[in-house]
């Protein structure tokens, strides 16, 4: 029922009868349970469709909440998002550490929830592989971050609340495809502009997460300049050409405090230096390459470059169009929109805010209270 009223909007008992294939009678029963735990509240009555009232139920947004995180190379994030899917707080940190991302939850926590607003679940989102018990680092080549060491921690923090941890990519694809540049694509790719560079794959508006959960590591791809030196510890890696420190040293600019700040000070400085646009042609024809092999494999319909591609945009961008169209084998296949994210920076906190009430709109997990 709440993934309904989620996904179409407030709706009438005998619309959302239609919606879940419930009986009308056993749709009234439920709405009545959801009305007192505060999780719905009927709205203005609505002519029916042989004029007589209906008046549809929909979610509430000062109950329930759910949280979203995001430890970076560079910086930490949150994001808090009602039950109707309303973002309530967003806020970003440039201190990429694990005790500055508990500070940061701990702000959040005290300030945007309580016994009247409770917590539904948590997610932290990193740029890691992370196991199928979704606490787990696997490997974070960019991070001094291995085990379930933040999951347990961020869990002491929110006792009796439901702790994940996912990768940040897959994160922020979701995100996208529910709330940015993806919405409405059935299949589409995010890819993360950040340090490290990872993809997150979208069908139908679910993550596609592959047998052990890895899917979407494309950053260590051997595609672009072959001598350079990863994070990884190899050369030749995918995000040795294209990610931030990649784009950076290109364009011989310096970091900044954030992904978003260090590309809107370089896309400024390309309006008037030959140089700098210089190097960011080399930068998306590495991207191009990259997209022409993914999108051979994935034949994905939009694109969402996210991170620091987002405010380069076309200067990043039309060289890697160009290099996708000559590098697809066939004129037969289908060029992916490249598009860039319209979230920003939190795109990955969101989408694990988001993924946070998953369990409760799939029917696993109850609503407290």
């Amino acid at each position: 029922m709440l993934r309904a009223l989620r996904r179409h909007g407030p709706a009438t008992r005998a619309e959302l009868a239609k919606h879940t294939g419930l009986a009308k009678a056993t749709v009234g029963v439920i709405v009545a349970d959801l009305e007192a735990k505060g999780a719905v509240a009927e709205e203005d009555a609505r002519s029916g469709a042989r004029g007589r009232p209906g008046r549809p139920v929909g979610l509430r947004g000062d109950r329930f909440v759910a949280l979203g995180l995001e430890l970076n190379v560079d910086y930490v994030s949150a994001v808090v998002v009602d039950l109707a899917g309303d973002v309530l707080h967003s806020e970003v940190r440039p201190a990429p550490t694990g005790a500055a991302l508990l500070d940061l939850a701990r702000d959040v926590v005290r300030r945007h929830t309580g016994p009247e607003r409770p917590t539904v679940g948590a997610t932290l989102a990193v740029p890691a592989l992370v196991r199928g018990d979704d606490r787990t680092v696997a490997w974070a080549p960019n991070l001094a971050v291995e085990g379930a060491g933040l999951a347990d921690a961020l869990g002491r923090l929110l006792p009796g609340v439901r702790v994940q941890v996912s990768n940040d990519a897959n994160c922020a694809a979701y995100a996208e495809s529910h709330h940015g540049a993806a919405r409405g694509a059935a299949h589409a790719l995010y890819l993360t502009g950040t340090v490290g560079i990872g993809a997150g794959i979208v069908q139908d508006g679910e993550v596609m997460r592959g047998g052990a959960g890895f899917a979407g590591e494309v950053g260590h791809m051997p595609v672009g300049d072959s001598s350079a030196p990863c994070g990884c510890g190899r050369r030749g890696c995918w995000e040795a050409s294209i990610g931030l420190h990649a784009m950076l040293a290109a364009v011989g600019m310096p970091e900044l405090d954030t992904p978003l700040r260090t590309a809107e000070s370089v896309a400024a400085r390309a309006r008037t230096d030959a140089g700098v646009r210089a190097g960011l042609e080399r930068v998306g024809r590495d991207v191009g390459l990259g997209i022409a092999m993914l999108s051979s494999v994935l034949d994905p319909e939009v694109v969402v470059m996210g991170g620091y591609f987002a405010p380069l945009g076309d200067l990043v961008l039309e060289p890697a169009r160009r290099t996708l169209d000559e590098r697809l084998a066939s004129e037969v296949q289908v060029r992916p929109d490249l598009r860039p994210s319209t979230l920003g920076i939190r795109a990955a906190a969101l989408g694990a805010a988001e993924q946070s009430f998953d369990a409760v709109f799939a029917g696993d997990a109850e609503l407290p209270g």
